[in-house]
């Protein structure tokens, strides 16, 4: 066995660091912070998985849960992840520039998808930061034993794990709660957790609920108070629509027996509101369910994993308390500063615009990975997914009458994959992975129609519906994809990774199933944020990217230091990005060539490529009788251009760093941390997406730890910095927002100003 671990000590004088950051071994070591970019441990018994996944200790969530109720938020000290803004506790994951659906995000090995077509429901948000066991990310080049249907990222959030007593004939009760403030938008919530359990069996329960109000930015940002409803005006600083509720519970079962564990996970969630500052809609209830059965077994042979999830989602949407509800004629017209209720609901009365999804999604797998020998591992598995989708907007007056737009009629999108992988060391320095999948992808939908199936209806319905429904729906995708990963240890001080990915992802239903030129119903279908309105294509062909990687980790034997650099590189062909529609109700001459309104878009198959590099590291600075002092830190660059076109793409964040300086002293741990991002100056103007100035933020936290007790306090943007969000997209969060340019364009989301934030939480 290679001993990777003798002490030696190397200064550095400058270390950027992945804040946070750990291999899954370190993690059930201790509660270090140290980043490590997958240990390395070679033995003849045990080989390293490759690629290197990056997680969180639970030291760092915990620091991190009394700071944001945004599970994905808890994301952001990983190198190469920043957030596409959205509501409050639902933001999405950009990884390399890739975001949301281009990943692959599972909840306790279940693949969700979003039920919206504005994706306000994304995976992580059916989980509560306080609920979140462990975190994993694979960004550069997932295995295909951990990808499927994307082109990005893979993303494994897992909630905490049943617990067992400790010996037979013992009684394992114990339990959790906490509670936190935020003052900016009042934001508080709490949390609970407690387990029964003896050796072999254990009951667990969790809850979680969050509140928030809109919060403040840093200084005022906009020109008027204006709602659209009579009475209800926002300060000029207050960022409208960004309110949310939201309660979730779960409650699980295990058993074990030797080597074989059976976990039986029960999941609710309520959001009766959650507001959107980016969107013209805003989420008035979300309703999901969820079932879901793991077994996992040791054999001589290795291990097995199999599954099976049910989710059922109830979706609603409509205008929030922030934006105009009334529409019509008969409320004073569309351009009046606040609309006059009216009545009774019909052709020149609108009682606002309600938008209903429905989901089911059924899911199963079954993995194995098999010891072919001491050096030689062979995982091989199959997954199934059926998924269901009903979209429809029930007649509210107006133009929204008489009967329901159906947005997508029965939807379906149902993938069966399988895929072997081989790992294995070839020598005391090397380890290699080679891995193929195949996915094969059905989707089809049923005929549609607009609210008025009158050969005259507003905004070409009926000339709309009738083309979609002439066309052929069912498509069929055969998807390959294949890995080949190398690792390499020279010494003692280095660790060398590099491969090769091929990745394919089909197109969502969204995507591939709107139909709608009508630019009212175009702008309800977005799922980026920009303000803009979008139109499906059913001749949408797969997404198939090749990405290049690799990671060079420099470090002391013991990772007291440690400095890394990834530098990667994608090409991907059919890129699914969105041009000017040619043919349609708004796809004029003027919403071809504008440049400062918002404007109607198409699905469509470009070429595409995306370059970059993550460093991180940490080093430590001294060790006093006042504590010990460290830093750690990140740096993220990407650059993404559409090749057919030159122009940039969506969703890129500009140069970026986050630097912390730390302390520790007993059952203190605090720091100091500095945000750092470039002005963003290259957009996508296909989309006429909105440039932002760059900026700097600090940021204190300090949290002390006792046997059972944890305190947890700190202040984000000390300063009140006024900041807009690269990857914010447009304001939208007030006024007029059902047409399409009844609100202000060139208006980017502002980041949140100056807020204090106070946590504790309680063991049992």
């Amino acid at each position: 066995m290679l001993d990777f671990h003798r002490p030696r000590r190397v200064a550095l004088a400058v270390a950027l660091a992945c804040s946070g950051t750990a291999s899954a071994e370190a993690a059930e070591r201790g509660e270090s912070d140290a980043p490590i970019l997958g240990e390395i441990v070679v033995s003849d018994s045990k080989i390293q998985s490759v690629p290197a996944a990056l997680s969180l200790t639970p030291a760092r969530l915990r620091q991190m849960r009394a700071a944001t109720s945004d599970t994905a938020s808890l994301l952001r000290d990983i190198p190469g992840v920043e957030l596409q803004a959205g509501g409050g506790v639902s933001s999405l994951p950009v990884i390399h520039g890739l975001a949301d659906d281009r990943h692959r995000i599972k909840l306790d090995g279940m693949d969700l998808i979003s039920t919206c077509p504005n994706h306000m429901n994304p995976p992580l948000s059916y989980i509560d930061p306080s609920q979140v066991g462990s975190l994993t990310v694979h960004s550069a080049l997932p295995p295909v034993s951990a990808g499927g249907d994307s082109i990005g990222s893979t993303i494994i959030v897992k909630s905490r794990p049943p617990r067992f007593a400790a010996a037979r004939d013992v009684l394992l009760n114990t339990g959790e709660f906490g509670a936190y403030y935020r003052s900016n938008g009042g934001a508080f919530g709490g949390n609970l957790a407690a387990t029964l359990a003896s050796d072999q069996l254990s009951v667990g329960y969790q809850a979680a609920y969050a509140e928030s109000d809109n919060y403040r930015a840093g200084q005022a940002f906009k020109t008027t108070r204006e709602t659209g409803r009579a009475g209800h005006r926002l300060a000029l600083d207050e960022v409208g629509s960004s309110a949310y509720r939201t309660a979730s519970q779960a409650l699980g079962l295990a058993l074990r027996h030797e080597n074989h564990l059976i976990d039986l996970k029960f999941g609710w969630q309520n959001v009766p509101e959650q507001l959107y500052p980016n969107q013209r809609m805003d989420m008035t209830d979300n309703r999901q369910q969820r079932a879901n059965l793991q077994y996992q077994g040791q054999f001589a042979w290795g291990s097995l994993e199999a599954r099976a999830y049910r989710e059922s989602v109830r979706h609603k949407m409509d205008f929030g308390t922030d934006k105009r509800f009334w529409y019509g004629t008969a409320t004073g017209g569309p351009t009046a500063a606040f609309a006059t209720p009216c009545s009774p609901i019909g052709v020149n009365c609108a009682a606002g615009m309600p938008m209903e999804s429905e989901s089911s999604n059924l899911g199963a797998s079954v993995h194995a990975a098999i010891d072919l020998s001491p050096q030689d591992l062979l995982r091989v598995g199959v997954d199934q997914q059926r998924y269901r989708l009903d979209d429809g907007w029930p007649p509210s007056g107006a133009g929204m009458w008489p009967g329901t737009f159906w947005n997508i009629n029965n939807g379906q999108r149902d993938r069966l994959g399988a895929f072997a992988e081989w790992e294995g060391r070839l020598n005391a320095r090397w380890t290699t992975l080679l891995g193929v999948r195949y996915e094969r992808v059905r989707m089809d939908a049923d005929m549609v129609q607009g609210y008025s199936t009158a050969s005259g209806a507003t905004g070409n319905q009926y000339a709309d519906a009738n083309a979609f429904n002439a066309r052929k729906h069912a498509r069929t995708d055969h998807n390959w994809e294949m890995t080949a990963l190398a690792r390499h240890v020279p010494n003692r001080a280095v660790d060398l990774e590099f491969g090769f990915a091929h990745k394919v992802r089909s197109p969502n239903l969204y995507e591939r199933y709107t139909w709608s030129t009508w630019s009212m119903a175009a702008v309800m279908n977005n799922f980026a944020g920009d303000g803009n309105g979008y139109l499906g294509n059913l001749d949408l062909k797969p997404e198939k990217a090749w990405t290049l990687s690799a990671t060079l980790d420099w470090h002391a034997d013991d990772r007291s230091w440690a400095l890394t650099a990834t530098p990667y590189y994608t090409r991907v062909s059919d890129y699914i990005d969105a041009l000017r529609c040619t043919s349609g109700a708004s796809c004029t001459p003027a919403n071809a060539t504008s440049s400062n309104s918002f404007v109607v878009l198409q699905y469509a198959n470009q070429a595409a490529r995306l370059v970059g590099v993550d460093l991180s590291g940490h080093a430590p600075l001294a060790a006093t009788a006042l504590g010990s002092f460290a830093v750690k830190g990140k740096l993220g660059y990407t650059n993404g251009r559409n090749r057919d076109t030159g122009d940039s793409l969506y969703n890129i964040m500009p140069l970026n760093a986050r630097l912390s300086l730390t302390h520790t002293l007993g059952g203190w741990d605090n720091a100091v941390e500095l945000v750092m991002v470039k002005r963003k100056d290259k957009v996508a103007d296909a989309r006429n997406e909105i440039q932002t100035p760059g900026y700097s933020l600090m940021n204190l936290r300090a949290s002390h730890t006792w046997k059972d007790v944890r305190v947890d306090f700190g202040i984000d943007n000390v300063f009140d910095k006024f900041h807009v969000q690269p990857l914010g997209g447009a304001y939208l969060g007030q006024g007029t927002t059902m047409s399409i340019n009844a609100v202000p364009w060139g208006i980017g989301l502002p980041g949140m100003g100056r807020s204090l934030y106070a946590g504790f939480s309680v063991k049992l």
